[in-house]
C-alpha cells in the first residue's frame, strides 16, 4: 500500500511521482472548501507502520476486528 499526494487538473486526479498501475483501484478524500488534514510527525509514523505491517500480511480478518470490539 502507498500513500499518494494529487491534484485535480481538468477534471482528473493527477498523482505526483511515480506512476499508478493502470486500472489500480484507488481511494480519493477530497477536504471540504476550508477543511485540511494534516498529520504530525507522530501520527504520520503510525500510519507508515501501519502500512508497512499490512504489506507484510499482519493484518486483522474484518471478523478478528469485530470479535476485539465486543470483547469476545
Amino acid at each position: 500500500m502507498r500513500v499518494a499526494v494529487g491534484r485535480v487538473v481538468n477534471g482528473k486526479v493527477e498523482v505526483a511521482g511515480e506512476p499508478l498501475g493502470e486500472g489500480q483501484a484507488v481511494t480519493v478524500l477530497a477536504p471540504e472548501a476550508e477543511e485540511r488534514f494534516e498529520l504530525g510527525p507522530d501520527d504520520e509514523a503510525a500510519l507508515l507502520a501501519s502500512i508497512a505491517e499490512a504489506d507484510r500480511g499482519e493484518l486483522l480478518t474484518g471478523d478478528e476486528v469485530l470479535r476485539r470490539i465486543k470483547g469476545r
